[in-house]
Order: structure tokens, then C-alpha cells, then sequence
């Protein structure tokens, strides 16, 4: 997204991918609105929304008890008031295929980035290499890690995040869509005796998020994957006909939730932005929309100095000044969903009720605004430079 910002405003830029594709299962789906008004803004939101694609508008809560109605997205102000679901590998495709309608935009896939280029402290590229043996470098007045959670550049650069411990991990899997599945199935989290889980809608099938106790996955695969399959068919009653074909542990996906956040985001000549500046808990899915939020800060920061050749650190400080404190609210905002909802759903399935402050949600009107409006824009909207 920053590469076709960046090249939208006649920056040369080369983009490097390591892996040959964009394809790669249980990624992140999520466009939430402030997104849509991103790409409106540059004139993509339509075609982007001609692919096949789903949209949420709301979110409940379901327990044993109750169905409880938690975010509305319909109550905003946008053109967009829904989550839009649409595979990453084509929304990836999508944009690196109008960044290539821009002459100083390069693409290069399949290149591992296996250095960094440094001269006089300061980072002027990156060697990388896309086969054994074969080794390439670009040279570059600034360099940017956009890549990701385990980011190979924040390991070269030396930059040590700060960390959390969230208190869960989650397994991602597949089941086969039906058309008489019930159509908000995929707006909704079912929480019950100990267990907790969210579905998106994938067309043919649904992807599950299903959450365990952290450094709990060993006892759930020796518990066996009956045991799985039971609590799957317990927790989406109209889907036990099918979690047989959940039928191999090979199917099913770990993720190791964490949280972070670097205290410093650059160096002279490289910035960090996304998930390499600060990782994201799954709560809520707005990783996708705070790395595109800093891609576009980025953007409106960067454009005129990279034109003009004289980036300076004090435009890095800048980009890390106004996407730092939105994150520490969202993170601080997912901090408290994880300790007061989600813990107490996994650790205490006997006693476990929903909290007062979620149940008081649906119940007064602002508080219905408040959780919807941060899910949606974030703290602050953000918008392209004109």
C-alpha cells in the first residue's frame, strides 16, 4: 500500500516480497471502514469491492444463555459502515497490480532480504537474494520494513520491542460452507464451557479462529481431535454434519498470539512500520488497518522529501509521533478485552459470565458508538494527503 502511495506521486519504489506469490492460508481478511475510505480516496474502492468479497456489519456476543448484540457498524458515518472480507492473496494482487500502472514502481518477488547496507551508520539498502547463490542488492535513500511480525529487518536493525504475554493462542481451520448456513454466522463469537471462537465467511468454507489457553496447544492435541472436533460441534450446533472433516492436525493452523511495540521505529535511513513496529493481538482484526494507517502517514510524510532527496530522521520521528499513540490505545483497548472477556471465558468455564461494562453495551447508546467508531476508524481517522 505505501509502495502505490508512494509511486502514485512519482517516487520511485522497488518492492520486495521474498515469497514467488501472495498466496498463503490464514491471513488476515479484514478491511474495516476507515480502509474503504482509504481506497475511495484514491479512486479503488469500487473496483476492489467488484471481486467477490463479504461484508459484516455487525458483531454479537453468544453464550449458553444469551445473544448478545456488542458492535453496529450501520450507526457510522461513512459510505462504508461494514467490515469487508476479502482474501488477502487477492486484495495483495489487487493492489500491486495498479501500483504497476506507475513507472517507478518495481516489483520483485521471491527476494529474501538477507541484509542490510550500511554506510557511515547510516542504512543506504539491502542485499537479498532470490536463490541459492544468487545474491542482488538495492540501494535506496530510505529502506522500509513492512514485513511483518517476525521481521528480518527489526532483527538486522537490532531493535528490541517491548512485549506483552496475551493470555491465549489460536488454531485456524476450515470447514465447508453451506447456502442454508445462517447468514450473520460469521458476525458472531460463541464462547461456551471453556471455550471460545469466531468464523469468517470464505465463500465455500468458513475459517475458524478457535482460541486455547496460551502454550496450551500440546493438551489440546493430546486430548485428541475428536475431543476438537466435539467442542467445534458444541459451539456452532448447525455445523456438527460436517467437523469430521476436520481430519488431520496438519489441517489446522498455531498461531502464537503476541503483542508489542518498538520504543523506536527508525534509524537514520531505515523506518519500520505495521506488524515490524508493533504486533497486533487478532482481537477486533484491525492489524491490516493500522499498518495501512501507517502506510498512509508514511506516504503523506515522505513523498515530498523522497522526490526532493532529503529525508531526514526528524520525518521518521514524525511518522512514529502520530501512528505511536493511536496503536498504544488499540493495543491497551485489545489488553483489556483479552483480561476482563477472553481469559476469564477459557480459564473459568463453570462461573463464567460476561462482564458488567459488555453487558451494559447494547443498553446505552453512546457506549454502542464507542467500541463500534474505534473498531471502524481507530482513534483518529486517516486520510491521503491531497
Amino acid at each position: 500500500m505505501l509502495a502505490l502511495l508512494l509511486a502514485r506521486q512519482d517516487v520511485p519504489v522497488t518492492l520486495l516480497e521474498s515469497h514467488l506469490n501472495f498466496d498463503r492460508d490464514f491471513r488476515g481478511d479484514t478491511l474495516h471502514p476507515s480502509v474503504m475510505e482509504i481506497l475511495d480516496s484514491i479512486g479503488l474502492a469500487d473496483r476492489l469491492l467488484s471481486l467477490r468479497h463479504a461484508k459484516i456489519d455487525r458483531f454479537s456476543i453468544q453464550t449458553p444463555e444469551e445473544s448478545l448484540p456488542l458492535i453496529d457498524l450501520r450507526r457510522l458515518k461513512t459510505p462504508y459502515p461494514y467490515i469487508t472480507l476479502i482474501p488477502q492473496v487477492d486484495f495483495l494482487d489487487f493492489i500491486t497490480a495498479e501500483a504497476k500502472h506507475y513507472p517507478h514502481f518495481q516489483l520483485r518477488m521471491g527476494a529474501n532480504v538477507q541484509g542490510l547496507i550500511r554506510k557511515n551508520a547510516h542504512v543506504r539498502g539491502v542485499r537479498y537474494r532470490t536463490a541459492p547463490g544468487d545474491w542482488h542488492e538495492v540501494r535506496a535513500q530510505l529502506t522500509i520494513g513492512a514485513d511483518g511480525r517476525f521481521s528480518r529487518l527489526r532483527r538486522l536493525a537490532k531493535l528490541e520491542p517491548r512485549t506483552s504475554r496475551p493470555p491465549m493462542d489460536m488454531l485456524w481451520f476450515r470447514l465447508p460452507r453451506q447456502s442454508d448456513d445462517p447468514i450473520d454466522a460469521g458476525a458472531t463469537l460463541r464462547i461456551g464451557q471453556g471455550r471460545l471462537l469466531v468464523l469468517q465467511n470464505r465463500y465455500a468454507y468458513w475459517q475458524i479462529g478457535y482460541a486455547i489457553l496460551k502454550d496450551s496447544y500440546r493438551h489440546v492435541r493430546a486430548a485428541g481431535l475428536e475431543a476438537l472436533q466435539r467442542s467445534v460441534s458444541e459451539l456452532v450446533p448447525w455445523a456438527h454434519d460436517r467437523v469430521d472433516q476436520l481430519s488431520n492436525w496438519q489441517d489446522i493452523a498455531v498461531l502464537s498470539v503476541g503483542a508489542d511495540r518498538l520504543s523506536r521505529w527508525y534509524q537514520a535511513g531505515l523506518l519500520l512500520i505495521g506488524d515490524a513496529a508493533h504486533v497486533m493481538s487478532p482481537v477486533g482484526g484491525v492489524g491490516i488497518n493500522y499498518a495501512i494507517h501507517d502506510a498512509v502517514v508514511a506516504a503523506n510524510i515522505l513523498a515530498q522529501p523522497l522526490r526532493n532527496h532529503t529525508v531526514q530522521e526528524r520525518h521518521l520521528a514524525d511518522i512514529q509521533r502520530q501512528r505511536e499513540w493511536p496503536t498504544r490505545v488499540i493495543q491497551a483497548f485489545q489488553a483489556q478485552i483479552q483480561q476482563r472477556l477472553i481469559a476469564p471465558a477459557l480459564r473459568d468455564s463453570a462461573s463464567f459470565r460476561l462482564p458488567l461494562s459488555i453487558r451494559l453495551v447494547p443498553r446505552i447508546p453512546l457506549l454502542r458508538t464507542i467500541p463500534a467508531a474505534l473498531i471502524a476508524f481507530g482513534p483518529k481517522r486517516v486520510r491521503v494527503a491531497a
